[in-house]
């Protein structure tokens, strides 16, 4: 018994390892703005759910495997500065518990396998994977992150590129529709990221990461988050064909978090805005996204 507790334990230690080295959180939520796009080309172009099964299951699981390859990649780039911060110190990387050498061999053939999984579906959805791909592990990991303030709207670009791969795997042709959600997804993540920023400034500093709020101060960044947030006010009356519902709902998630960020501002504690903020971004994409599923479910089946 005890032999069969110890391999128990050893499983569960490394598969925990590995979502970790994964970042299964990054994966999850970025799986969500995939099937997004997959299911709005399923719905501008009149196409079937059930007739495209078989394309939905290899779009899903290649990029999952690409992003977890390029998270696997920046974990194994990044052990220098992990130790440092508090939220990534406990990665496998730098505990030892997978090796350097593991991370980035188990790192390129995630990556490999997910693109040639994407090669399935149609050249257009693999190459936007492999752009996504690049731009967060040579652009943003290995050159911007530890020199530029800009890193974050770098980072961004391979952030937004997910929803792309779900409506290129049915519709290489892009439609309107998908460059929205491209745009929506680009600016998000820079208020969503400054303040996670914010939050973690002191880790940050302490790092070397040149995050804007490090080298800035925070009065700044809030004007930038604020910016951003107000630029993502028209984007929904692009998508005005998915109905009344989506768009009314849609302007509130907006207007509610510029007016959250306006009344930063006002609030004493910035600490405890950034926290807000960071909160009301989480569910925002996950409302935005989720909604444009359940207003058009009834097409993609029929």
């Amino acid at each position: 018994m005890g032999k069969l507790a110890d391999a128990g334990n050893v499983d569960s230690t490394f598969f925990s390892d590995m979502k970790s080295l994964a970042k299964m959180g990054i994966v999850n939520s970025n799986l969500i703005t995939t099937f997004t796009g997959f299911w709005l080309a399923l719905h501008f172009t009149g196409a079937s759910f059930w007739g495209n099964w078989h394309v939905f299951l290899l779009t899903m699981a290649g990029t999952a495997l690409v992003i977890a390859g390029g998270c696997m990649l920046n974990n194994w780039y990044d052990v220098d500065i992990d130790p440092v911060m508090a939220r990534t110190k406990t990665r496998p990387t730098v505990t030892g518990s997978i090796s350097l050498n593991q991370a980035l061999t188990m790192g390129i053939m995630s990556t490999a396998l997910g693109i040639i999984l994407l090669l399935f579906t149609t050249f257009t959805a693999a190459m936007f994977a492999l752009f996504g791909w690049l731009v967060y592990v040579v652009f943003y990991t290995m050159w911007t992150k530890r020199r530029y303030t800009l890193n974050t709207v770098v980072g961004s670009f391979s952030g937004a590129v997910p929803p792309l791969i779900g409506w290129a795997a049915i519709d290489p042709d892009l439609h309107i529709a998908a460059i929205v959600l491209f745009l929506i997804m680009f600016i998000w993540q820079t208020p969503h990221f400054l303040a996670l920023a914010m939050k973690k400034c002191k880790e940050y500093k302490a790092a070397g990461v040149p995050m804007l709020p490090v080298v800035h101060g925070f009065a700044f960044t809030k004007r930038q988050m604020v910016v951003y947030t107000a630029c993502l006010l028209p984007l929904p009356f692009y998508l005005s064909s998915l109905g009344t519902t989506f768009l009314v709902i849609a302007t509130l998630l907006n207007v509610g978090w510029l007016v959250l960020g306006i009344g930063g501002f006002f609030m004493k504690s910035d600490l405890k805005w950034a926290n807000l903020m960071f909160i009301y971004s989480l569910n925002y994409l996950t409302i935005l996204f989720l909604l444009m599923v359940i207003v058009t479910i009834n097409f993609p089946f029929s």
